[in-house]
């Protein structure tokens, strides 16, 4: 959770304890959990409304997709699940190895 041991949330919740005191602390862990749930409800809503408005074909749309990092990794797990199922991604160039003194390959419209 969040990468905190067990230790750490030992510390934090004496820390908590000499800081506010043990009688203001129940009220506090309240608002605590009243403002994850707010937060909670408010992505719900956000995630719902933009699924209406997108129409029935993302139904099924998470917010974590629209993340770019998932987008790229999902994008590069089908690349290789059609590589394993032998299914060619693109042209794959001829490779050999260069004679003694052969100049590699140079495009001058690539650089």
């Amino acid at each position: 959770m969040f990468g905190i041991g067990f230790g750490e949330l030992v510390v934090i919740a004496f820390l908590a304890v000499l800081v506010f005191g043990p009688d203001r602390l129940p009220e506090l862990a309240k608002q605590a959990g009243q403002l994850a749930r707010k937060a909670r409800n408010f992505a719900n809503n956000a995630r719902d409304e933009l699924r209406s408005e997108l129409g029935p074909e993302f139904a099924d749309l998470e917010l974590r997709d629209l993340d770019p990092r998932e987008i790229v990794r999902k994008h590069i797990a089908e690349a290789l699940a059609e590589e394993e199922d032998g299914v060619a991604v693109g042209p794959r160039p001829e490779r050999r190895p260069l004679e003694l003194g052969e100049r590699p390959p140079y495009d001058l419209d690539a650089t």
